[in-house]
């Protein structure tokens, strides 16, 4: 975007233009969606403020994490006469897929 600039440079720049930049030290950025959660692990996470609003830039190491009922646990455990830690487990291991889940534990 601009060439040969270093860093000093382009900060005082923004400075000149009234953009604050900020890096804050998160240790993990989770985005909840209505179907699952995004887990950013070991995040680099920037605030810029312009003009009184605030942008947050996130970099790192995307997980996808979807969340699973525990309606769901509860029906895999007793459909497949375990605990609710293993049917979790089963779930998380078919992708939420109660039938596959039911199937692995009982086979």
């Amino acid at each position: 975007m601009f060439p040969k600039v270093n860093p000093r440079q382009m900060k005082k720049m923004m400075q000149q233009m009234g953009m604050k930049t900020e890096e804050l030290d998160a240790q993990e950025v989770v985005i909840k969606l209505q179907d699952r959660n995004i887990v950013i692990k070991n995040p680099s996470v920037t605030l810029v403020e312009v003009q009184n609003q605030k942008t947050y830039q996130i970099a790192g190491e995307e997980n996808d994490v979807q969340e699973i009922p525990s309606e769901d646990i509860k029906m895999v455990a007793e459909q497949a006469n375990v605990s609710d830690v293993e049917a979790k487990k089963a779930l998380e291991g078919s992708g939420g897929d109660l039938a596959e889940a039911i199937l692995s534990l009982t086979s």
